[in-house]
């Protein structure tokens, strides 16, 4: 590799828009994300599941489709 023209490899803040924060490795000091594992839906357990079938099936019933 050559030298000196990788980014240097540091510790990163990393603060969402939450509240939460933690510390993992990047070529930037600190981020800001708008959602994390502490608030995402799927991690909470508050994620809503969607039920594509029955708009299928309203298609089919719409177009006369068996």
């Amino acid at each position: 590799m050559k030298k000196e023209i990788h980014p240097q490899y540091v510790e990163c803040t990393v603060t969402c828009a939450c509240g939460n924060t933690f510390k993992t490795m990047s070529n930037k000091k600190e981020m800001k994300i708008d959602i994390c594992n502490a608030c995402h839906p799927f991690f909470t357990g508050s994620e809503k599941i969607v039920d594509s079938a029955g708009r299928v099936e309203k298609f089919k019933k719409k177009y006369n489709m068996q």
